[in-house]
């Protein structure tokens, strides 16, 4: 199993049985001019959340692949309106576990806010914990620093995903807390460097996470980091 790095908090899990890409977020972000979003061919599409940085290229990919979309209920309901067929969609809510060709995917609370590009409601933003095979891996998405986290301590994850830009969600510092509830040593890091407000010293944070006893990976955009 393997993750690939697409920029900003965009990720696609090789898993048994099926690939998971959350977030799609390419198409807009200059730092990821390298990448043919052409080519992208996940069996599913996970949101946390609807905003903009993190549904850009939803359709485009949905479309293209034909993958299955899991999100929660009102975002989902915001991308059937968007095109998106109901039989390709899995609504569902916090505490909610889908059964699926990898594993199981079970949707966990996240701090932040929420809204479509269009404006409309779109429920509240969430994590994932995905389980395939011998591994746990928690997605965070864009989440601010909760001791909501600590529910995931017992969990035994393997990796996890965490925002470390700062200004919109949890900073380097923060994220390092975050590891220590989720009982979690493999972090790799999302949310950064995309816009100025988000920016970091990559070698300062990996650092800092050495110091902590974790490990922080930061793979280049489009590299990608065996799970």
């Amino acid at each position: 199993m393997k993750a690939t790095y697409y920029g900003h908090s965009t990720v696609e899990l090789e898993l048994v049985g099926a690939s998971i890409l959350f977030d799609p977020f390419i198409t807009p972000n200059e730092k990821a001019n390298n990448i043919d979003v052409e080519s992208l061919n996940p069996d599913y599409i996970f949101l946390s959340h609807a905003h903009e940085d993190h549904v850009a290229d939803l359709f485009a990919i949905q479309q293209q692949s034909g993958a299955e979309v899991a999100a929660i209920v009102e975002t989902s309901a915001w991308a059937n309106k968007g095109g998106i067929p109901q039989e390709k969609l899995h609504p569902f809510n916090f505490g909610g576990t889908l059964k699926l060709k990898f594993g199981t995917a079970k949707m966990v609370y996240a701090l932040h806010t929420n809204g479509a590009p269009d404006g409309s409601y779109a429920g509240l933003p969430a994590g994932y914990v995905i389980h395939s095979g011998d591994k746990k891996i928690y997605f965070a998405g864009d989440t601010a620093l909760t001791l909501e986290m600590k529910l995931l301590e017992d969990e035994a994850l393997d990796w996890a995903f965490l925002p470390i830009g700062g200004h919109f969600t949890m900073d380097v510092d923060d994220a390092i807390k975050a590891a220590k509830l989720i009982n979690c040593q493999n972090i790799i890091g999302i949310h950064y460097n995309t816009f100025p407000p988000i920016q970091i010293d990559k070698e300062e944070a990996i650092d800092k996470f050495e110091k902590a006893g974790l490990r922080l990976y930061l793979p280049s955009i489009g590299g990608t980091v065996s799970l």
